[in-house]
């Protein structure tokens, strides 16, 4: 089984707008909403392939109830933690000729509720897979991705992170089965410029030689590039057709990833289905479906 963990949940309102002009009444073109928060893409985009998940975290209030209700009839399995005080985010996702995003805080983690997701999590047994992603809630130890992965330690779990800087570089100790920087973070964790293929080989290699099992580099309109524990490396180009969305292309790509592994166990099958969830979701206005998927799959 898989199981995704997103701390801080969110309702993503998208307003389409000519230009915003501050002070004044701006009126929209269009709106939509989306049950955001990067575990929950990766969830969404794992059931769209048919792969069965579980999303936790924390939800609270009429907004967390709305996600909670509206995941379910999309079909996603959830199991998630109702805080008792405060509502789930609203995050505000302006569109013009730039995308302007305005990301909220959301309700407070208490100590006791995050007991019980590390209960939770107790739960998990050999060849399960644990994703965790994104930043953590000012209300989270800056450690909490260590304290889940330390807990687990041993016991043949997949780990799969998708984080920033030390956030991710403290757990590769751990030797999660899959991380995924794209360009600029590599360059970040490693101290080095990334400008050509050589270049991501000796940038994967150092994250390798921290612990990473298998590191995958989303590089934007430039595919991505994967190395592999057993030594192998890939390298596909992006598809390229008019980009409508780029929220949640990476976490699409890591659904696509882990959706491949599990029905193959064949890392290049793997990295080609989630170029194409990736890049799917990218030319789509919200998650890509599967027909789009495989659609995309095969122009690789």
């Amino acid at each position: 089984m898989i199981y995704t963990v997103t701390f801080s949940p969110a309702l993503d309102y998208v307003i389409d707008l000519d230009e915003l002009r501050l002070g004044e009444t701006n009126r929209s073109k269009k709106e939509s909403y989306y049950f955001g928060g990067k575990g929950i893409n990766v969830s969404t985009v794992l059931t769209n392939l048919g792969i069965e998940n579980t999303a936790l975290g924390f939800v609270s209030g009429f907004t967390g109830s709305a996600l909670e209700r509206g995941l379910k009839e999309a079909g996603l399995k959830t199991d998630f933690i109702h805080l008792e005080e405060g509502i789930t985010r609203i995050n505000i996702k302006l569109r013009m000729k730039q995308e302007t995003e305005i990301n909220t805080q959301g309700a407070a983690i208490t100590e006791s509720k995050l007991e019980a997701l590390l209960g939770q999590l107790e739960r998990l047994k050999e060849d399960d897979t644990l994703v965790i992603s994104g930043n953590i809630p000012n209300t989270l130890p800056d450690n909490i991705y260590e304290i889940m992965l330390k807990r687990l330690g041993g016991r043949g779990i997949r780990f799969v992170v998708d984080a920033t800087g030390m956030l991710l570089k403290n757990v590769l100790k751990y030797r999660p089965f899959l991380i995924k920087p794209n360009r600029s973070e590599l360059e970040e964790l490693t101290e080095s410029k990334i400008q050509n293929d050589a270049d991501l080989e000796v940038g994967a290699k150092k994250l390798q030689d921290l612990g990473a099992r298998n590191v995958l580099v989303s590089l934007g309109g430039d595919g991505a590039y994967l190395l592999c524990e057993n030594g192998k490396q890939f390298r596909v180009p992006a598809i390229r057709e008019a980009v409508k969305n780029t929220v949640g292309a990476g976490d699409s790509m890591v659904a696509g990833f882990l959706a491949g592994y599990m029905r193959k166990k064949d890392y290049e099958y793997a990295l080609k289905l989630g170029i194409a969830a990736g890049s799917a979701t990218a030319c789509s206005e919200g998650l890509a479906k599967r027909e789009k998927i495989e659609e995309f799959f095969q122009k690789i």
